[in-house]
């Protein structure tokens, strides 16, 4: 597949690198003795405004299996647009390592990161976008059903980054999306619009119901993320009715698998019978993480070794 730049969302590749790295990450996931060292004697700056567990681990496996150093760094240690500037943090890391990847709470702090520096840039998480979260659950989603062209996709709960970057996986790999929210939390319109041009098959709705008629997974994410924590009890009002349990996944069909992105909250967003139960795929998913991630990091033009 041809080398890829930055990876600010799932839109910065074309149906055919998606599809490559879906293929890359699966054909490493059973043969790893086939993975090559190609971030050998480098590394890679992971820099983390927002804790988390399985973007950290996933990532710094698959730099670790590639051959490369990953380097954890705490938000708190960098000062983002604090201690010092944006530029100033993203043009010292590239001069020590051949990838920076960032968790953050600002999506224009990755875009101020890739202005400055000739290495890529990868998003981890920003308050737009989630694309390592969608590489994943696409890997998932095509191990459990085949081809992805024509299957069908709900998502219920928040339109937040984890939708909007399904909703481009969509439009790289012909899942139709079906989105379904409150007023207020849909999906936004430019995103929508965005997926559309690009060819996806994308459906807001507001009933949870008619949203997972025929799908083929209902995915579901926290009602609220961190930084909402403010909004919390406002978020739990508006989200009445919107719980992914038996009855709703019954009414997906007997065939319709579970998917979220973690961390879950049981008696929320989810069921804990869903979660837990048979038809959940959740922890297939995190896992897929570090197949996903790693397809993507091999692929990146990183240059040569420093």
């Amino acid at each position: 597949m041809s080398e890829l730049t930055d990876f600010l969302e799932v839109d910065d590749l074309d149906p055919a690198q998606f599809a490559a790295l879906l293929d890359r990450a699966a054909e490493w996931k059973v043969a790893p003795r086939e993975i090559p060292h190609v971030l050998a004697g480098r590394g890679v700056a992971l820099v983390f405004e927002k804790p988390s567990a399985r973007t950290r681990v996933s990532t710094e496996m698959a730099v670790a299996t590639l051959g490369g150093h990953p380097i954890y760094i705490r938000g708190e240690e960098i000062g983002l647009g604090v201690r010092e500037s944006v530029e100033d943090v993203a043009r010292t890391l590239a001069g020590f390592c051949a990838v920076v990847a960032a968790r953050v709470f600002d999506h224009t702090t990755l875009e101020t990161m890739a202005a400055v520096v000739d290495v890529p840039v990868v998003n981890l998480l920003s308050d737009r976008a989630h694309p390592c979260q969608a590489l994943a659950d696409y890997l998932t989603l095509r191990e459990q059903f085949g081809d992805l062209e024509g299957r069908r996709v709900a998502y219920v709960g928040d339109g937040n980054n984890v939708a909007a970057s399904l909703a481009f996986g969509a439009a790289l790999s012909g899942v139709e999306l079906t989105v379904a929210s409150p007023a207020g939390y849909e999906l936004d319109d430019d995103v929508v619009d965005r997926a559309r041009n690009l060819g996806a098959a994308v459906d807001l709705v507001s009933d949870p119901f008619e949203a997972v008629k025929g799908a083929d997974a209902v995915y579901t994410d926290v009602w609220t993320s961190m930084g909402q924590e403010e909004e919390t009890e406002q978020r739990r009002a508006a989200f009445d009715g919107y719980q992914v349990d038996a009855v709703l996944m019954d009414a997906a069909g007997p065939d319709a698998c579970f998917m979220h992105c973690l961390p879950a909250h049981r008696g929320e967003e989810v069921a804990g019978e869903v979660i837990d139960g048979p038809r959940s795929v959740v922890w297939q998913q995190a896992a897929n993480r570090m197949h996903s991630v790693r397809a993507l990091l091999a692929a990146l033009d990183a240059g040569p070794a420093r």
